[in-house]
C-alpha cells in the first residue's frame, strides 16, 4: 500500500463512488468493463475492481491493487481480476501523466454509436462539448493482445474521450471526477443521437462555427473539472448507497 494511506483511501472512496454511479445511471454491463485509478508513487500501480462483483457492490476496501498487466499485487486469487482489458487501460495510465483515471463502458447507446459510420454527431450542447476533440479506435478483436496498446495510444493522442468502434466508450481524466463526468456527458450524447436518429425525421446539425464555439466554451468553463457536480453526486450516494465508502 502507498505510504500516504489517507491519500490512497480518498482515491479508493472516489473510485468506488464512480463504480456505483456507473451502475446508478445504467452504464454498467453485468460484471464486465472496468474503471481504474492510478495510485501515488513511482511504481505503476492501479486500483481495479475484483472481477465478479456487480458495480453497485463495489466498496473502497474491495478494490484491488494491480500491476500494469492487471495482476493482483496483494491478493493471491488472480482469478478475481479481469486483466484481459486492463492491459490496454494501463498503457494509457503509463503513457499519459494526466491519465489518473480511465473508464470503459459497454452501454447500449455507446455501442450503437460505435457501430455508426459517422461517429458522434454534434446534435446537442453535450455532444458539442467534444466537437473536434474525440478520438476513434478501430476494433481489433477482444482486448487480449498487448500489441494493441500502440495503436490505441496513437489513436487516443492527448484527447480525453474515445469511441472504440464496434465496442464501446472510453474516457480519461486527471481526476476520477473528470473521467466520470466525461463519461456521463459522452453517454448522454450517445443516447440523444440514438433517440434523434430513430425519430423518423431529418436531423438538423449546427454549423461548424457554433459547434466549435460551444466546445471552446466547455473547455474554458471546465464543467468536467468543476468540483460541484462530483460533490453533489457523492451526496446522492451518501443518501442512497453509503456503503461505497467502507
Amino acid at each position: 500500500m502507498c505510504n500516504d494511506t489517507s491519500q490512497e483511501w480518498e482515491i479508493r472512496c472516489d473510485l468506488a463512488a464512480a463504480y456505483r454511479l456507473i451502475a446508478h445511471f445504467g452504464m454498467d454491463d453485468l460484471i464486465s468493463t472496468h474503471l481504474s485509478a492510478r495510485l501515488p508513487g513511482k511504481a505503476h500501480r492501479f486500483l481495479l475492481n475484483p472481477y465478479g462483483m456487480m458495480f453497485d457492490e463495489i466498496t473502497a476496501s474491495s478494490l484491488v491493487v494491480v500491476d500494469p498487466e492487471g495482476h493482483a499485487i496483494q491478493k493471491e486469487d488472480e482469478t478475481k481480476i479481469n486483466n484481459a482489458g486492463f492491459t490496454i487501460h494501463s498503457a494509457v495510465h503509463m503513457a499519459r501523466d494526466d491519465a489518473h483515471c480511465v473508464i470503459h463502458t459497454h452501454t447500449l447507446a455507446g455501442m450503437a454509436v460505435a457501430a455508426q459510420e459517422q461517429g458522434l454527431l454534434p446534435l446537442n450542447q453535450k455532444s458539442m462539448c467534444f466537437y473536434g476533440n474525440i478520438a476513434y479506435h478501430n476494433y481489433e478483436g477482444v482486448a487480449l493482445d498487448l500489441g494493441e496498446r500502440a495503436s490505441l495510444l496513437r489513436d487516443l493522442g492527448t484527447k480525453g474521450v474515445m469511441i472504440l468502434k464496434h465496442h464501446g466508450l472510453l474516457t480519461v481524466g486527471r481526476t476520477i471526477s473528470e473521467a466520470f463526468l466525461n463519461m456521463y456527458l459522452l453517454e448522454q450524447s450517445c443516447r440523444v443521437q440514438i433517440a434523434a436518429t430513430q425519430g423518423g425525421q431529418r436531423i438538423a446539425l449546427p454549423s461548424d462555427k457554433i459547434a466549435s464555439h460551444t466546445a471552446e466554451q466547455f473547455q474554458r468553463e471546465g464543467y468536467n473539472r468543476n468540483p460541484r457536480p462530483w460533490a453533489a453526486l457523492k451526496r446522492r450516494l451518501d443518501r442512497l448507497s453509503p456503503g461505497y465508502a467502507t
